[in-house]
């Protein structure tokens, strides 16, 4: 099962870079903002329950992908782009097992512990 999933979330990475490719943004912009969504790691500097917080906002795919067709419906690259971004790094970050966060602490995640 556990591969399973890394296919998927690779095909969902996948996914990701195609809705980039379909921006007027340069390809050094993909590689400069693919990490940007770990600022919500920042979050933990105020406790687990703030951090778990943060980070799942920063990580929730359903977010991305609500970002991305607002972005569409109002024919916003920028918001395309954030929605692209943020939805092609939380499928990069689970296919290195790094799930949502529980409010225990960081190495608590729905893909298990760290």
């Amino acid at each position: 099962m556990k591969t399973t999933l890394k296919l998927e979330e690779l095909a969902q990475f996948g996914l990701g870079i195609y809705f980039f490719s379909l921006l007027p943004f340069a390809w050094w912009w993909f590689l400069v903002l693919i990490l940007a969504p770990d600022i919500g790691m920042i979050g933990y500097a105020f406790g687990n329950k703030a951090g778990a917080f943060l980070y799942n906002l920063f990580h929730h795919k359903g977010l991305a992908i609500a970002i991305y067709l607002i972005g569409i419906y109002l024919q916003n690259n920028i918001l395309m782009l954030v929605g692209a971004i943020l939805f092609a790094h939380a499928a990069f970050d689970r296919i290195l097992g790094y799930g949502l966060k529980y409010k225990k602490g960081f190495k608590f995640t729905h893909l298990g512990n760290l």
